[in-house]
C-alpha cells in the first residue's frame, strides 16, 4: 500500500484500490457498482431492452441472494421451495434453516442431466404452496446450461405465479451468449444468479448478484443488511469489471477451457476412467471412476480414488456418487496446465494402486461389498 492509501497492483498500472475512508460506512445502494454489472450483461442477444441498477440486488456471495428470495417468499413451515437434484446443495440447506419444504423434480440423467419441465409444472399445478424453483445453469455437478425453451416452459405456466430462480455461478466458462440475466427485462418473475467467485478468481470478496424485475430487486433490497457490501468489496469488483481487467479474465478463462478440452481428451486414455456425464460448460467435468479397465461404475472405486488422491497425493477432487445419477462420479475441477498434467499422472498412479490392491487381495471375503455399501453411505 502506497503513502496515499491506495492499494496498486504489482506494475502500479492496473488496480487503484482507494483504502482511505474506512472509518465511514459503504455505499448502502452501489450503484457504480451494479452499473459496471449491468453493463457486463445488458448484450442484447435475449431482448431488446436495457438493464439498469434497479434489476439487482448484490449480496454477499450468491448465498445471500438465496437466502434472501426464501425470507422474501416462503412462509416458514407452510411454504416450498422446488430443486432439481443433482444440484447446488445450498438451496436445501438454506430451505432447511428457513423451515421451508423442499418438492424434487430430479434432472433426467439419461438425457444429458437435462431439466424435465413438464414434470416441474405438473407438481407446480398440483401444489400451490411451491413458491420458488431453482435451477442451476450449468448446473453443479453435472456442468450443463438448462435449455432456454425448458426454463421459458417453467416461465409460462397458466396458472402458477412463483419466481424461477436460474443460478448461473459458472456461466462465464459457457459459451458466449449462454448468460439469460438480462431477460429478466421479459419476465417479472425470473431472477438470475451469479458471483464473481467463479471466472473472476474473486472467491475472497464475496460477492454476488441477482438480476431480476425492479419489484423483486427492491424487495431483496429492503431485506439485506444496509451496509452488507464493504468499500474495499466494492471497489475490487469495479476494478475487476473494467475493460482491461476483463481482458484478463477472458484470458484466463480461455486457458481453462483449453486445459478442460485437455482433459476430455487424456483422461479417456487412463484405464479405469469411464464416461463423462453432463455437460462441458463449466470448469469442471464430471466422470465416472469404474470397478475394473473397461468395467461398470464403482462407488467403491470412486470413494478410494478420491481418498488416495487426497490423503497420499494432495489432489483434491470431489466424490459425487450419492448424487442422483452420479454412480462412481468424481467432480474434477479443471486447473493450470500444470495442475491438469499432474492430476493426470497422479490420477493414473492411484487407479493403478487400486487396480492392484484388489487384484493382490485375490477374494472377496465381502470387504468389496462392506466397501460398497460404506461409499454408498458417503453424503458429498
Amino acid at each position: 500500500m502506497g503513502d496515499d492509501g491506495k492499494l496498486a497492483s504489482g506494475d502500479g498500472a492496473h488496480i487503484q484500490i482507494d483504502l482511505l475512508g474506512l472509518n465511514r460506512y459503504p455505499d448502502p445502494h452501489q450503484h457504480e457498482l451494479k452499473q459496471h454489472l449491468i453493463n457486463l450483461r445488458n448484450t442484447k442477444i435475449h431482448t431488446k431492452k436495457d438493464l439498469t441498477p434497479d434489476n439487482l440486488f448484490v449480496g454477499v456471495g450468491s448465498d445471500e441472494a438465496i437466502d434472501a428470495l426464501l425470507r422474501a417468499f416462503c412462509t416458514p413451515g407452510k411454504d416450498k421451495i422446488l430443486t432439481c437434484p443433482p444440484t447446488y446443495g445450498m438451496y436445501g440447506v438454506s430451505a432447511q434453516v428457513n423451515d421451508v419444504g423442499i418438492v424434487k423434480v430430479p434432472l433426467n440423467a439419461k438425457d444429458n442431466f437435462n431439466a424435465q419441465p413438464d414434470l416441474i409444472n405438473e407438481k407446480l399445478s398440483e401444489d400451490p404452496s411451491i413458491k420458488m424453483v431453482y435451477l442451476c445453469s450449468p448446473g453443479n455437478p453435472a456442468a450443463n446450461l438448462v435449455r432456454k425453451e425448458d426454463v421459458r416452459k417453467v416461465l409460462e405456466h397458466p396458472t402458477w405465479n412463483g419466481v424461477v430462480v436460474l443460478d448461473e455461478a459458472y456461466i462465464d466458462f459457457s459459451p458466449e451468449g449462454s448468460s439469460l440475466a438480462e431477460w429478466v427485462a421479459e419476465w417479472p418473475n425470473l431472477v438470475v444468479m451469479q458471483t464473481l467467485s467463479k471466472a473472476f478468481g474473486l472467491a475472497g470478496i464475496r460477492l454476488g448478484a441477482a438480476f431480476t424485475s425492479p419489484p423483486i430487486a427492491r424487495l431483496l433490497n429492503s431485506l439485506k443488511a444496509p451496509y452488507n457490501i464493504s468499500n474495499p468489496t466494492s471497489q475490487l469488483a469495479i476494478q475487476a469489471l473494467q475493460s482491461q481487467n476483463l481482458k484478463v479474465m477472458h484470458s484466463n478463462r480461455e486457458a481453462i477451457i483449453k486445459q478442460r478440452e485437455r482433459l476430455l481428451a487424456e483422461m479417456p486414455k487412463i484405464p479405469g476412467v469411464g464416461r463423462f456425464l453432463g455437460g462441458r460448460e463449466s470448469n469442471f467435468l464430471l466422470v465416472e471412476m469404474l470397478d475394473q479397465p473397461n468395467g461398470k461404475p464403482s462407488n467403491e472405486v470412486a470413494l478410494q480414488v478420491y481418498e488416495r488422491l487426497a490423503e497420499t497425493r494432495g489432489v483434491v477432487v470431489r466424490f459425487r456418487g450419492k448424487e442422483l445419477g452420479c454412480l462412481g462420479c468424481l467432480r474434477v475441477t479443471v486447473g493450470t496446465e500444470k495442475e491438469v498434467t499432474r492430476f493426470l499422472q497422479e490420477l493414473e498412479g492411484v487407479l493403478g494402486d487400486v487396480y492392484g490392491g484388489k487384484a493382490a487381495n485375490g477374494r472377496s471375503n465381502g470387504v468389496e461389498e462392506k466397501k460398497e455399501k460404506e461409499a454408498n453411505g458417503v453424503i458429498a
